[in-house]
């Protein structure tokens, strides 16, 4: 793979993912009580440690696709 491939599958991921992170945080902001009530059948939680986990959850994925996508694809852009 050449360094132009690799930017671009960079960017492309990068798209996906923060398209995802988008849809995922109006899921669980707009139907909070559905996605609740889904997870809390499969496993015994109570509505304030599912908000932490939802909340962790979503900086932890926002955190790795800064990480693993953009900043790699920023390097590279800024590098060729």
């Amino acid at each position: 793979m050449t360094i132009e491939q690799i930017r671009e599958m960079l960017g492309w991921c990068s798209l996906i993912n923060g398209v995802l992170l988008i849809v995922m945080f109006v899921l669980v902001t707009a139907a909070r009580p559905l996605v609740y009530k889904m997870h809390s059948k499969l496993f015994p939680i109570t509505e304030s440690q599912f908000n932490i986990a939802i909340y962790s959850f979503l900086g932890i994925y926002k955190l790795l696709v800064y990480v693993f996508n953009i900043i790699p694809w920023l390097a590279l852009c800024i590098v060729t």
